[in-house]
């Protein structure tokens, strides 16, 4: 049996609006700031709601609050800031015996390959597919995602599902293509890029959830080292295009709500990251998916009332709730059968 299924339903639940609540609160914090600070210029804002609103990076929901709100020049450097967080608390926690895992080595290469390619993979491909595609139908193409890991997690970590789980997967998929159905523009380059998103997002999830079973890692084996393993090479990456001496000549530094902000958005990335490993750590690679799916669709039900950013449409309002009755009943369907097969196996050792 897999490690996943032995976990008990309140863990999994638990894990779950973890992530579901900390993605939730960050996103409404961001979508707040933009609406509440001026901007250079409409441009630089439209591409950083759009980023920040559907990208599943997950570290760059935190990032926009510091980018946005005193025009950080930087998106690559808050993400090195995450990195180092994520290293420092960790590398801390083990020399405490707060938390376990095995010493770096030659096999910790080997251990979490492909893991950091896929990262990066999944973060270029995200930048470039936001700059070729509308925001609607990005939306409903990251919705394929979630298909993906579905056949990934079946192949790769040979896994079976219940028609039913299958349904509300599919019936999510079905409500992104409804929402966005009144922009549905083709441009090759974008969708290239946007499928390739999907597919790196899929696979780091499906090898995120297998690295988590690996001896000597655990769940914060697989965060330190992937962390430890990318920040180097995003270094080197910014200081060859010159976001990284943007960033150390940033004139706001001595700002300390600035400084404040900054260190704020590392700790809440770092946060993040830990709850969408958590998450799959007790769940499963689609579960993640899916959870962060519903949170989306929530943040568009707050964006009607709350932000003014949301242009109403009756197709869109619909597509959004056949999304959210998907990924309620999936949800439905995941836990629920989680707490039923608990009560029998309590009924089973009771009888025996």
């Amino acid at each position: 049996m897999h490690q996943a299924e032995d976990h008990s339903a309140l863990l999994k639940l638990s894990s779950a609006l973890l992530y579901a609540g900390s993605s939730f609160l960050i996103t409404v914090l961001n979508k707040t700031v933009l609406t509440s600070f001026r901007w250079a210029g409409l441009r630089d804002r439209r591409a950083v709601v759009m980023y920040m609103c559907i990208s599943d990076v997950p570290h760059v929901r935190s990032r926009c609050h510091c980018v946005v709100s005193s025009r950080f020049p930087s998106y690559l450097c808050v993400g090195i800031g995450q990195m180092i967080t994520t290293v420092v608390v960790l590398y801390a926690a083990k020399k405490s015996k707060v938390v376990q895992f095995q010493d770096f080595d030659r096999s910790v290469l080997f251990k979490m390959f492909p893991l950091p390619l896929l990262y990066v993979g999944n973060h270029v491909t995200g930048l470039a597919s936001t700059k070729k595609l509308s925001l609607p139908m990005f939306t409903v193409l990251r919705k394929f995602a979630i298909l993906m890991t579905m056949i990934l997690e079946v192949y790769i970590l040979r896994k079976t599902f219940p028609k039913r789980l299958v349904y509300s997967v599919v019936t999510i998929v079905f409500g992104a293509v409804v929402a966005a159905s009144s922009d549905l523009a083709f441009d090759v380059q974008g969708y290239t890029f946007i499928l390739l998103n999907d597919a790196f997002t899929a696979a780091s999830g499906v090898y995120t959830k297998q690295k988590l079973d690996t001896e000597g890692l655990g769940k914060y084996g697989v965060l330190y080292y992937n962390a430890l393993i990318i920040l180097i090479p995003t270094i080197l990456a910014s200081a060859f295009t010159g976001d990284l001496h943007e960033a150390v000549a940033f004139e706001d530094w001595a700002d300390v709500s600035f400084t404040f902000c900054f260190l704020l958005s590392c700790i809440m990335g770092f946060v993040l990251m830990y709850s969408i490993v958590l998450c799959s750590y007790y769940n499963s690679a689609l579960t993640t998916s899916v959870v962060g799916a519903i949170k989306n669709v929530a943040v568009a039900y707050v964006g009607i009332f709350v932000g003014g950013d949301y242009l109403f449409s009756w197709t869109n309002f619909l597509g959004l709730s056949i999304c959210m009755s998907g990924g309620l009943v999936y949800s439905y369907l995941t836990f629920n059968s989680t707490s039923s097969a608990g009560k029998t196996e309590e009924a089973q050792e009771l009888k025996s």
